[in-house]
């Protein structure tokens, strides 16, 4: 079997992209800053921070590599149409990934809506325009374990349907009914699930109905990519400004030809639709591309080891100050990367992890982090090179202040 990576190799001298890389590979981070002459963000009273925390939303995901602002570059500077690039991008990510298509979106959210719009409607126009206030003549629930039901199964219930939920395998199979259109699994959740991902993906192919896998998050592994669609699901969901580190505002729905086909009769341009707003530009349609391409050519053993290295030099320096402990540990799911955990006696360093973290990202440099009420957790993978050594010292430092306080 043809590895992906070196069908990839073969992929980047063919036409539409495979121009712009040059000696992209070797370019060093873009220095905002020095290359642009402007201190944007100074000029508007914002502050940058070192993201120690990891790709939330909140903090703006991650940050885009050099050879995707290449491509939005390059885009930005001439006209397509916008279907034509959609359809000619989601032929080359399924090659990329070995899936039937592909369709770039305005995030993993967006991703689910339209989805799910494809799978109610068909290619049935006039029902695309119906959506989410009159159903008629479409299904109308969609099936989850309770236990996946956070708020981003909003995004399913933009169109319209009824969310059912359920526990087990049994209670799943009596909840399909002639209104059941999809049902639905959160990728991140699977560790806690009742139903796995083959019974799941069994049940729906019996009954004749589409399964769809969140897996927002799920990168890496880069196997994640490819491996939900392989399994069976008739439709997965990624975002694409996290692992990837392509565009913030975009995402991937991997799958089904006849469903993407169909999601895309309620994605922009086509206005009357429940996706006419989640416009997703040439720009970021060619960067989502790039970034799959750059993300799928790495040395991902060396790329993880050098995380670890990191951690762990961030855990050393931690543990330096008296009654300070650490755990480095790799989610199993979701945000799959070497993460720290940092803890201590409050009898000898007379903080709390709340006051850290605030101390950290009031400083300067600011740096964000996250944690619970009784610890400071740190990742490394949307740091750029060095800042690692900065963190260390930074919580080194606060950690031995408070502990002379005590």
């Amino acid at each position: 079997m043809i590895k992906r990576r070196d069908l990839l190799k073969g992929m980047l001298s063919l036409p539409l992209v495979g121009g712009l890389f040059g000696n992209a590979f070797s370019k060093p981070p873009i220095n905002s800053v020095s290359a642009l002459g402007r201190d944007y963000f100074k000029e508007l009273g914002l502050r940058s921070y070192i993201n120690a925390a990891g790709t939330y939303t909140s903090l703006t995901g991650s940050i885009m590599r050099p050879e995707v602002i290449d491509a939005i570059n390059y885009a930005s500077k001439q006209y397509v149409r916008l279907e034509d690039i959609q359809e000619r991008v989601g032929v080359r990510i399924s090659e990329l990934l070995g899936c039937e298509d592909a369709q770039v979106t305005a995030g993993a959210f967006s991703a689910m809506t339209l989805g799910l719009a494809g799978v109610l409607t068909g290619m049935d126009r006039e029902k695309a325009a119906r959506i989410p206030n009159d159903l008629s003549g479409m299904k109308s629930e969609v099936i989850l374990q309770k236990s996946h039901h956070i708020g981003y199964a909003h995004a399913l219930r933009n169109t319209g349907v009824k969310i059912v939920e359920v526990e087990t395998k049994k209670e799943l199979e009596k909840a399909i009914n002639k209104e059941t259109a999809m049902l639905w699994y959160l990728n991140a959740h699977s560790e806690n699930s009742e139903i796995a991902h083959e019974e799941f993906i069994e049940i729906g192919k019996k009954n004749n109905i589409p399964t769809m896998n969140d897996c927002a998050a799920d990168v890496p592994p880069v196997e994640n990519l490819w491996k939900y669609t392989d399994m069976g699901y008739d439709l997965v969901c990624f975002s694409g400004g996290k692992g990837i580190k392509g565009p913030q505002s975009a995402g991937l729905l991997l799958g089904r030809k006849d469903l993407i086909e169909a999601a895309r009769i309620s994605a922009p341009p086509n206005g009357d639709t429940v996706g006419r707003g989640m416009k997703v530009n040439k720009e970021e349609v060619l960067g989502m591309l790039v970034a799959l391409e750059t993300y799928i050519a790495l040395d991902h053993e060396q790329e993880w080891k050098l995380w670890e290295r990191q951690i762990k030099f961030i855990s050393d320096q931690a543990k330096t100050v008296n009654g300070v402990e650490t755990e480095i540990h790799v989610p199993e799911v979701a945000n799959h990367v070497p993460s720290l955990k940092v803890t201590w006696d409050q009898s000898q360093v007379g903080a709390t992890p709340f006051e850290i973290r605030e101390a950290l990202k009031n400083g300067h440099p600011s740096i964000e982090t996250k944690g619970g009420d009784k610890t400071v957790d740190i990742t490394t993978w949307m740091m750029n090179p060095g800042e690692e050594r900065i963190v260390a010292e930074r919580l080194r430092m606060l950690l031995k202040e408070a502990s002379k306080k005590t």
